[in-house]
């Protein structure tokens, strides 16, 4: 294998445009691309001289068409370490689900976003390592727009989601700001869906990972001959917007130059495109999202206080999921659903071995890299409760830690034996007694009125299961 300094990829496309921008892509990464046309080529090449220099395969799925997948088990067949990602115009789940199971590392939608791409290719380059499972897969599932999909008890979530809901029914911008993986896209995506210019145009930007120009051109346009290369008069974001919203995720990441025009055209409302003589008068609300907090960032002077200023009208604060541990029994269960609707998909409970695993994690991906575990263990899993098992790559980064206090964090009673049976009646009703007397210190009345039952029913109970009332 190559070192990391020197890390190979084979692309396999025979489309000449899309070969040079993955490379120049993946050369950021430090990969050196090996471009082949054909399936048959591949195999050739991964034979040769230099095959065994080659870390991972890039497939063009419209390159090998319906047999994609039986190449890619005969790659994994004859060389496992290699890591495979495939490149497809298809959304189909039952695309990406066969794919996997065939041994695919990743599954890219086009047109792929460079940051997209990248993150798959640095997925690609520790491979061998356990968080291979824990990488972003957000395309797999549709987004969420009502607030009443979005799951969590936890208090501050809670806050935060109910800040956002007033937030939605009025007029000003909006800052959202999160680690990465916190939903915050989904809650902007939420606050659009329910303001009053949910049926006005609407624009999602990801500010990572464009050049400054490109950037520029997409949110204000230009005119024909502003720079070298504007063949074409091109509209901005801005002005096709009017009148809508303009969604900014990872608004961090925007260069300087840019965030004073932003600051300038939200105090102005006027929109100029580069090269243009005059400007256009324009009513934008912009929802934006970023990974740092950016009070942080104007005080360090990478930030500019004026769009700052500007776009926190109200801000919102998702806190990571670490924080929020009691609310990962219900996202589970709210995405294993989610993903048993989609096509190629089996519905999958999760045993108490497995929830008591996820539990013990502090998810540095947040609510996005549990979606993604739980995405991959339901590829691979053909049992129909997912338990400890299912996660190989969770319990080795975990180790044999105990994690017996997840049943004080909210699991309470477990419901599924270890082999995914769920366990006798009596003994879930026993162990739910149990646990109303300990909650309730003994206090048989306050246990009987919350359990629903009379004083005498709850003896009766407490004999035939063989409680002692002082458990």
């Amino acid at each position: 294998m190559a070192t990391e300094e020197t890390r190979v990829l084979l692309l396999i496309d025979d489309e000449p445009a899309q070969s040079r921008i993955v490379s120049t892509l993946a050369a950021r990464e430090g990969w050196r691309s090996l471009t082949v046309e054909s399936c048959e080529a591949a195999l050739e090449a991964l034979a040769g001289p230099e095959g065994h220099e080659i870390d991972a395969v890039l497939l063009d799925q419209r390159v090998a068409g319906d047999a994609a997948c039986d190449f890619i088990r005969g790659i994994k067949a004859e060389r496992a370490e290699i890591a495979v990602l495939m490149l497809t115009a298809s959304t189909s789940p039952l695309l990406a689900v066969e794919a996997m199971r065939a041994g695919a590392l990743d599954y890219l939608i086009k047109p792929v976003a460079p940051e997209r791409l990248l993150s798959a290719l640095r997925t690609a380059s520790r491979v061998q390592t356990p968080r291979d499972e824990l990488q972003p897969l957000a395309e797999k599932l549709p987004s969420v727009l009502e607030f009443d999909a979005m799951v969590g008890t936890d208090t501050h979530f809670r806050t935060a989601l109910a800040k956002a809901a007033t937030a939605a029914r009025g007029h000003g911008h909006v800052l959202v700001e999160g680690e990465s993986g916190t939903g915050k896209e989904m809650l902007l995506r939420a606050i659009q869906h329910a303001s009053t210019r949910s049926k006005a145009p609407v624009q999602l930007v990801n500010c990572a990972g464009v050049a400054v120009q490109t950037l520029e051109s997409l949110l204000f346009g230009h005119e024909k001959g502003a720079f070298a290369g504007a063949f074409n008069r091109q509209e901005g974001y801005f002005q096709q917007c009017d009148g809508g919203t303009i969604l900014l995720d990872e608004i961090d990441q925007v260069d300087p130059v840019i965030q004073d025009r932003l600051a300038d055209i939200l105090e102005t409302g006027i929109v100029r495109p580069t090269g243009a003589a005059h400007g256009f008068k324009i009513d934008i609300r912009v929802l934006a999202a970023s990974d740092m907090p950016l009070a942080n960032e104007v005080e360090e002077g990478r930030f500019s206080k004026a769009l700052y200023e500007q776009i926190s009208e109200t801000r919102i604060i998702l806190p990571p999921l670490r924080e929020r541990a009691g609310d990962i029994p219900a996202l589970t269960r709210y995405f294993l659903s989610k993903i048993g609707e989609l096509e190629g998909f089996s519905h999958h409970s999760i045993a108490d071995s497995g929830l008591s695993l996820l539990e013990a994690f502090d998810w540095p991906g947040n609510v996005r890299q549990l979606q993604t575990v739980l995405f991959r263990a339901c590829v691979h899993e053909q049992r129909e409760a997912l338990t400890a098992h299912s996660f190989p790559h969770l319990s080795e980064l975990l180790g044999d830690a105990d994690r017996g206090e997840s049943r004080a964090r909210g699991l309470g009673v477990l419901l599924y034996q270890n082999d995914g049976n769920l366990r006798p009646l009596e003994e879930i009703e026993a162990d739910i007694i149990r646990l109303a007397i300990g909650h309730y210190q003994g206090k048989m009345t306050e246990v009987a009125r919350r359990l629903g039952i009379g004083r005498s029913t709850l003896y009766r109970k407490l004999s035939d299961l063989g409680i002692d009332n002082a458990a």
